[in-house]
């Protein structure tokens, strides 16, 4: 079984978090921690409507839970996805600031060598962001922005956001029937 943390920053793009967890959620191979900031469900309730915790399907931790499982190296999440990520969590990620639960986890994992995963939805990107990213980069996190492709002609917004879904769950080495370039 898989452990995973899901952390919703508080960025643009809320739709990508809800798909993921969508996926996640019709899984038997993974157990699942959330955390989501204020400002991710501000955006959520602004971008997609309610933000319901049933709807997430998964245990959602407070922001500022320190006693949460995957705010120690020693409960082995072995992956973190933050999904939209903000340019200030990635500043704060960047700079090794763990002033909650978010930040705590990321830095966990890079501590640990695990897998971080971040979805950063910002355009353009300023030289301060990139040398953030550059930094956790070079800590061993993944900067997967979230940039849809288009080769698989997606005919709706869900087929589109699932092009960056399924690139984010082929990061964090799970299966899944996400388009293949040369397959069809």
């Amino acid at each position: 079984m898989r452990k995973i943390v899901v952390a919703i920053g508080g960025s643009s793009g809320s739709i990508y978090a809800q798909r993921l967890l969508s996926k996640l959620k019709d899984r038997s191979d993974v157990a699942v921690g959330v955390v989501a900031s204020p400002n991710a469900i501000l955006n959520w309730e602004i971008e997609i409507g309610p933000f319901d915790q049933k709807e997430i399907g998964f245990k959602l931790y407070d922001k500022n839970d320190f006693f949460a499982p995957f705010a120690s190296g020693s409960a082995q999440y072995d992956t973190m996805i933050i999904c939209p990520c903000s340019m200030g969590v990635v500043g704060r990620i960047a700079a090794g600031i763990s002033s909650d639960l978010m930040t705590r986890a990321a830095d966990v994992m890079l501590k640990e060598r695990r897998k971080l995963i971040l979805v950063p939805r910002e355009a353009p990107f300023s030289l301060i962001h990139l040398k953030n990213m550059t930094s956790i980069t070079e800590a061993g996190g993944i900067i997967c922005p979230a940039s849809p492709s288009f080769y698989s002609k997606p005919k709706d917004i869900n087929e589109l956001v699932d092009t960056v879904v399924e690139r984010i769950l082929d990061l964090a080495q799970l299966k899944n029937d996400g388009y293949r370039w040369g397959s069809n």
